[in-house]
């Protein structure tokens, strides 16, 4: 399960034909967001309008990974404040694996979702303790793990090499193949009447009487209302209208080997080190876990470093030592949209019409119920889910 090949020959010079001129809705990105509201706004009556430019694109970082238990060195590593806030909304993470479900049930390709469990693993009494502790706390948060022995991960992960003593097994956690994901989920938009207009980024936005004018390279768009589901770019799409809005732009690292006989079951990550492993079912073995890329400074693209490609398949190699008979036949980079570990999600305070969505951590996870969401708060019904934590406003300005 690779990325897709990177699709940007760059924005179209001309006015296209097949950009309208006026919609009720534009959303500002075509990731997993952006094409997630899409399908609820269309769905709900809406006329959408998705417009993507085709730069870096955060939906291919995740590579297929549902994360739902807390990531370790997130808890190592952030402010109690931010691990409050995740433990908050851990049941959202919960909800966004039954949106998955649902949202695959109703595309037209199988997406090759698999919800069979995650195991974060640990080589030491000290990381299996620690992973104790966070299994007591989620549990008392409602989520379904439990603490595997050494025996017990024999059983049911053989795949495993002798390093690992134990794990937090996540009965929710799992994964699919976002090759298959994101061309579906993007027929999905279009058949529920979305326009989608690809290699057309937005380089003006500017409030139009009670509206909005959307410019791009190939014309201008006047809407009702604008989604800035960007990504990493969301920043600068809300700064055109004078909005704050802190997201980074985080170049991450991944790998993929060539096709093996199944033995992954498992979305697979390490107690306190950076590691995912994850097989697709058409054999591949997805290895990630977060390692740093770069932006070329040349062409502005993600790039890898050979650090992160030798961290990487060394530690895979110590956690599955019968890896090192397989190839690696591809490496690449993709951009997280990073903000203060919670989702961005609503109306701008201040600039009505304007609503942000921006998943934050573990995005693509978030991305159906996240676009369900914003759809049924721009559409005034009571939101599945209580978003009033997820306002732009706490960042000031």
């Amino acid at each position: 399960m690779s990325p897709p090949p990177d699709p940007r020959p760059g924005p179209r010079p001309d006015p296209g034909p097949d950009l309208p001129r006026e919609a009720d809705v534009v959303v500002v990105g075509g990731g997993i967001n952006g094409m997630c509201a899409a399908i609820h706004l269309a769905r709900m009556g809406v006329g959408t309008l998705v417009l993507d430019g085709g730069g870096n694109p955060g939906t291919t970082t995740n590579a297929g990974s549902l994360h739902v238990q807390m990531q370790s060195r997130f808890i190592r590593l952030e402010t109690p404040e931010r691990v409050a806030a995740l433990k908050r909304h851990l049941s959202l993470y919960v909800m966004a694996v039954r949106a998955w479900e649902a949202l695959a049930a109703d595309l037209d390709a199988d997406i090759e979702l698999k919800v069979e469990g995650g195991l974060m693993l640990a080589e030491t009494p000290e990381q299996y303790e620690f992973l104790a502790d966070k299994c007591r706390e989620e549990q008392r948060l409602g989520l379904r793990v439990e603490m595997l022995d050494r025996a017990a991960l024999d059983r049911v992960a053989p795949y495993l090499g002798p390093n690992a003593i134990g794990a937090e097994f996540c009965a929710d956690e799992g994964k699919m193949n976002t090759l298959l994901a994101n061309p579906a989920i993007e027929r999905a938009a279009v058949a529920a009447g979305a326009a989608v207009v690809r290699r057309t980024p937005v380089t003006g936005l500017a409030v139009d009487g009670t509206g909005f004018r959307v410019t791009t390279p190939a014309g201008t768009v006047r809407c009702g209302r604008v989604v800035n589901a960007a990504g990493g770019a969301a920043g600068a799409i809300a700064a055109m209208l004078g909005v704050r809005l802190p997201v980074e732009s985080e170049p991450l690292h991944m790998n993929v080997t060539e096709a093996v006989a199944p033995r992954i079951g498992h979305l697979v990550q390490h107690a306190d080190r950076q590691l995912t492993l994850k097989q697709s079912v058409g054999g591949n073995v997805i290895i990630g876990g977060g390692r740093p890329a770069f932006f070329d400074p040349r062409s502005g693209r993600p790039s890898v470093f050979r650090r992160s490609i030798e961290g990487n398949l060394a530690l895979a190699l110590h956690i599955c030592p019968w890896l090192s008979d397989v190839r690696l036949i591809r490496t690449w980079a993709g951009v997280n949209a990073k903000t203060d570990g919670r989702p961005v999600l609503g109306e701008v305070p201040g600039v009505p019409g304007f609503f942000v969505l921006v998943s934050g951590d573990a995005g693509y996870s978030l991305g159906p119920i996240s676009g369900q969401l914003l759809a049924e708060v721009m559409t005034g019904r009571a939101p599945a889910y209580d978003v009033s934590d997820f306002g732009i406003a706490r960042f000031g300005g």
